[in-house]
């Protein structure tokens, strides 16, 4: 018995170790999918292999004969894939109504946030306690005292153990064989949005913990009483909490994330285990970035909660202030 020619039998598993066919593309005939767990029908597959894209172009051209076929459409996904679409699109709504158009219109906020960052110029690390703190140097300088030494340690591993559930949740919840891009939405859009509520819960708590430790100091009965400090903080508290430091820890580690998994797209990288280190790569940088980040915003939410003492917090629609 003769063994069939490449043509008739080409080996997805053989092309990912030398990164070429050995005949021409166009000749090929019968592709076989020989990589164990890396199916062509799932949405993450497309991702790592370049050959899977032969087969999800014949699955989009054939007639609607079987789920999944004629244009990709599978009809026992498709009410899925909008209700998960939907959902955190109308969380964000509904958080943005109850914490923005209560207190101000869009325009104020972006506006605010504009003067914020002329006014502040560049980031350091002095932009991770609130302004109201700044301005007042004794209460500064007693808050920074009270910070935890281990609230660096405890919000990275938070940190982390969050992006993981959220990871885990996504992957879980995205219907397999959706088209490539739909899986990819769902999974960034699902993912953000659990670390958000969860991340976010974190560092409400320690804001909390920051109230709780300056009503047990005593801090805020020494605060200066004058009608200039009083007005200035009444309006603050007014306004949404967010500001430069927060967005740019937030965008940052959002656009880390988006791109950290498209570098070998970008660069071009076809090989299998180029594509794999290329996103460890950026794994790492985004690790950095996040261990940075998260340890900032935490201590930020502790001076703020430090700061406040008794004082009710305002409504925000982000999960990080």
């Amino acid at each position: 018995m003769e063994r069939l020619s490449t043509l008739y039998n080409a080996d997805v598993g053989l092309y990912m170790l030398a990164n070429k066919w050995m005949v021409d593309e166009k000749e090929l005939r019968v592709i076989h999918y020989t990589l164990g767990p890396l199916k062509p029908w799932d949405w993450w597959t497309s991702w790592l292999l370049k050959p899977v894209d032969v087969w999800q172009n014949v699955r989009e051209q054939l007639e609607e004969s079987l789920p999944g076929t004629g244009g990709g459409r599978n009809p026992n996904d498709d009410l899925l894939v909008k209700f998960l679409f939907l959902v955190p699109l109308l969380a964000l709504v509904f958080g943005y109504y109850r914490s923005f158009l209560q207190t101000r219109s869009l325009c104020d906020h972006v506006r605010h946030i504009y003067y914020n960052f002329r006014s502040r110029g560049p980031l350091a690390y002095s932009a991770v306690s609130s302004s109201s703190v700044n301005s007042n140097p004794q209460l500064s300088n007693g808050a920074q005292s009270k910070v935890p030494a281990i609230l660096g340690g405890i919000s990275v591993f938070v940190c982390f153990m969050a992006a993981v559930v959220s990871l885990a949740i996504s992957f879980s919840i995205v219907p397999r064989q959706v088209m490539p891009w739909t899986g990819l939405l769902l999974m960034y859009e699902w993912t953000f949005t659990i670390f958000s509520l969860v991340f976010g819960s974190y560092l409400h708590l320690i804001y909390q913990w920051g109230k709780m430790m300056a009503n047990q100091a005593g801090s805020f009965s020494s605060r200066p009483e004058t009608s200039d400090y009083d007005s200035g903080k009444g309006h603050q508290r007014q306004l949404s909490s967010c500001d430069v430091a927060t967005w740019y820890y937030g965008l940052g580690m959002a656009f880390l994330a988006v791109a950290a998994p498209s570098l070998p797209c970008v660069f071009g990288i076809t090989a299998l285990f180029l594509r794999l280190g290329l996103i460890v790569v950026g794994g790492l940088i985004l690790a950095s970035f996040m261990t940075y980040a998260v340890e900032h915003l935490a201590i930020k939410s502790f001076l703020r909660g430090f700061e406040d003492g008794d004082t009710p917090r305002s409504r925000s629609i982000c999960f990080f202030c």
